[in-house]
């Protein structure tokens, strides 16, 4: 059965935007957000950027400050990175293992869609979209390989760590790192698939 690509919602759709953007480092640290601003960007009301900005603000993508309204959060210090980093890391391997006792053939057509779609971004130096799909893949593993409370946990910690693309001189060396990935898991090849991840989350 083909992959059918689920129809996202606005509020959806500016969320992924927004959040691909603020991991890409479109926005200067502590820019504020305005309501207004963003609903005339994206011809929608101010009801679901509202609803955005309290998603991505409990993510923690966007910070809220009385008096001052929802600004991007300022990316976390070098320690702190390594911290969260680790995590990150550590949630991921522990999912991998289930993921792939209950991967389906669906699950492989859903990653390679993601990697076709991160191909033709690494190939259009789109950061906003590199970082989507990059989240979007490593999101589909801990979604079915751990409960909704880890990949909540997950989500939260990734989002805090902006992704060092310059460190790939290639930004279609990118889409190789996750092709690795990828393919490991096709083989069910767990220990290839675990040293993929961990040499691409640094």
């Amino acid at each position: 059965m083909p992959v059918v690509t689920p129809i996202r919602s606005v509020r959806e759709q500016i969320a992924d935007q927004l959040r691909n953007e603020i991991l890409a480092d479109r926005f200067t640290d502590n820019e504020p957000l305005r309501e207004a601003a963003v609903a005339e960007r994206f011809g929608t009301s101010r009801g679901p950027v509202r609803d955005v900005f309290l998603q991505l603000t409990q993510e923690g993508a966007l910070v809220y400050k009385a008096n001052v309204g929802v600004r991007v959060n300022s990316p976390v210090v070098d320690g702190e990175r390594a911290l969260l980093m680790g995590l990150r890391k550590q949630i991921e391997l522990v999912a991998l293992p289930a993921y792939l006792r209950n991967r389906t053939p669906e699950d492989d057509e859903a990653l390679r869609l993601i990697l076709t779609q991160m191909r033709q971004a690494c190939r259009e130096k789109d950061l906003p979209a590199i970082a989507g799909t990059d989240i979007a893949l490593h999101r589909h593993i801990v979604r079915y390989g751990a409960s909704s409370q880890v990949e909540a946990v997950w989500t939260s910690i990734s989002v805090r760590i902006r992704m060092d693309y310059s460190r790939v001189p290639r930004h279609l060396d990118i889409f190789r790192e996750h092709e690795r990935i990828v393919e490991a898991i096709e083989a069910g090849d767990e220990a290839s698939a675990r040293n993929a991840l961990v040499a691409n989350l640094i």
